[in-house]
């Protein structure tokens, strides 16, 4: 079975406690600023709720990062993965990461391109020790997401990695057909957002 992450982002703490409460373990954010205003208090008061990045990050909020999140799902250059090895050590704490593929090509999409993962795979497993434990895609929008998934689950295989973070609100059954690991829910969470 799949985790659910409900991606709370825009969502107000009086929102998303009705969620914790229910049960719900995993929470995602987009911005670093915005998850530190809602989520440092919350997760001293419920220290088993697991915080996922979901959105790009800058080099420079990587040290905001390591403390409060417990996964990332963005890593998507070379100079961000040394910044996290470098935070990583100075904070002792090991973030999940997932790589994010550029798996349509696209140019306005970040994430590495498919023929490039496995290098940079074997990097930052090898020279700088972080702990990548799967692979993350945005299938390119109006195209039929279950084409893309199931490119990510054959590099997945191909790199004996575990997990898979694919799939959101509009396509988490295709993802879930292609073995994804991690669904990322908002609005079928939280509702519309504004």
């Amino acid at each position: 079975m799949p985790e659910i992450i409900a991606v709370s982002k825009t969502f107000s703490i009086s929102e998303i406690l009705p969620v914790i409460n229910h049960g719900q373990i995993h929470f995602g954010e987009n911005k670093i600023q915005e998850a530190l205003d809602k989520w440092e208090s919350i997760k001293n008061d419920f220290n088993h709720i697991k915080l996922h990045m979901l959105g790009k990050l800058q080099t420079n909020k990587v040290k905001y990062l390591i403390p409060l999140f417990d996964y990332l799902h963005s890593l998507d250059n070379m100079k961000l993965a040394e910044k996290i090895s470098l935070e990583q050590k100075k904070k002792n704490k090991k973030l999940k990461i997932f790589i994010q593929v550029n798996i349509g090509s696209e140019q306005q999409k970040n994430g590495i391109e498919i023929d490039q993962v496995e290098n940079f795979y074997k990097k930052c497993t090898n020279e700088l020790g972080l702990d990548i434990i799967g692979l993350m895609c945005l299938p390119p929008n109006n195209e039929k997401s279950s084409l893309y998934f199931s490119k990510m689950d054959i590099l997945s295989k191909k790199l004996n990695l575990k997990e898979l973070s694919m799939g959101m609100s509009n396509d988490y059954i295709e993802a879930v057909e292609n073995n994804s690991s991690f669904l990322r829910i908002g609005s079928k969470i939280f509702g519309p957002r504004d």
